[in-house]
């Protein structure tokens, strides 16, 4: 199976041995010429839906003469799918350089309210455009509310503010993520009965509340054997994380399941492992990182709820350039999909 390009690799060259076909044969397929087969033309077209490549976009936009500038405020310390996303907006330099983009990454303590307000504001008359990881609070409300009023373009990124006046939200559907770790956690702790455990950043991030909120449904309507516990709110941190959960192992020995609302994983696995129960509990959790790959392969974690964090990187910046244009949002090609990704499927 071809693999898809990154961004900083789209050009007509690349689109043509992607396609496995000649540089004339793919301008005759832009151009709608004759003389190409049926077969090669879907090929050449997959190819191209497959990357988003749009060949005169570069042109364009020098043509107007319009440089963008959009900002991508990041939550600050060591997550690792944060991190990822942060790194694909690093590769994709050419391709925003290209369209006379650039992008700058904000860091903030988005657990934090009025932090994250405080730097939103900052922004205001500063960008085209604001991709934020937000903090579901009327300060924040407010302060994206204040950036689109002051005509900046506002998109939120894995974490939503529906009640805000954002223009689009990127990211999976956390109600369907949260359904589905409940799902694995019940059929894989089997005809067991116990406590189950829950450790988010915090309920107040959207992502991990709807999350949560689905994990539940499931767990009260589907697996009345399972007791699921109060919420612990680690703030994604390694350290809170395995504080939180190793006191919470010492005063239920019959915990038999765990969901790993976020980050913290390392935290995590460490308070399963001291308490000599990594092998005991079921333990789901989200993203397919270096460590949560080194965790299903240990058979630590039992499964990982995956999205992909390089399709959400380029579709916030190309939602955010679509709404600067005044163009349509392709919504299918935006949606954020998940995967159910174990050990013996691990990519």
């Amino acid at each position: 199976m071809a693999e898809t390009l990154t961004p900083t690799a789209l050009t007509l060259k690349d689109i043509a041995r992607e396609a496995g076909v000649s540089l004339a044969t793919v301008d005759r397929v832009l151009h709608n010429r004759p003389g190409v087969r049926p077969d090669t033309v879907q090929r050449v077209k997959a190819a191209i839906e497959r990357n988003s490549f749009q060949p005169h976009v570069a042109a364009a936009e020098l043509a107007r003469g319009r440089a963008r500038r959009f900002a991508f405020v990041m939550p600050s310390g060591p997550n690792p799918f944060m991190q990822q996303i942060e790194a694909y907006l690093g590769e994709m330099s050419a391709w925003l350089a290209a369209r006379r983009l650039s992008v700058e990454t904000v860091a903030t303590d988005v657990f934090d309210a009025s932090a994250l307000a405080a730097s939103l504001e900052a922004l205001s008359g500063d960008c085209d455009g604001v991709a934020v990881v937000a903090l579901d609070h009327p300060a924040v409300r407010a302060a994206i509310n204040d950036l689109v009023d002051a005509g900046t373009k506002v998109v939120t990124l894995v974490s939503d503010v529906p009640s805000s006046r954002r223009h689009h939200y990127v990211g999976i559907d956390n109600i369907a993520a949260g359904r589905t770790a409940g799902a694995l956690v019940g059929r894989l702790v089997g005809q067991r009965s116990g406590k189950v455990a829950i450790v988010a950043g915090s309920q107040g991030l959207r992502d991990h509340a709807e999350r949560i909120f689905g994990f539940n449904q499931v767990m009260a309507t589907e697996f009345p054997d399972l007791s699921v516990l109060p919420v612990l709110e680690g703030r994604d941190e390694d350290d809170r994380s395995e504080q939180l959960l190793g006191q919470l192992l010492g005063s239920h020995a019959d915990i038999v399941g765990l969901y790993n609302v976020g980050a913290g994983t390392q935290g995590v696995a460490k308070a399963l492992s001291e308490a000599g129960r990594d092998k005991q509990v079921v333990f789901v959790g989200h993203d397919v990182t270096a460590l949560t790959r080194r965790l299903l392969l240990q058979g630590v974690m039992d499964a990982a709820i995956s999205q992909n964090p390089g399709h959400e990187a380029r579709a916030a910046v190309r939602v955010l350039l679509a709404l600067a244009r005044g163009e349509p949002i392709l919504r299918e090609q935006e949606k954020i999909r998940i995967d159910i990704v174990m050990r013996d499927n691990l990519p």
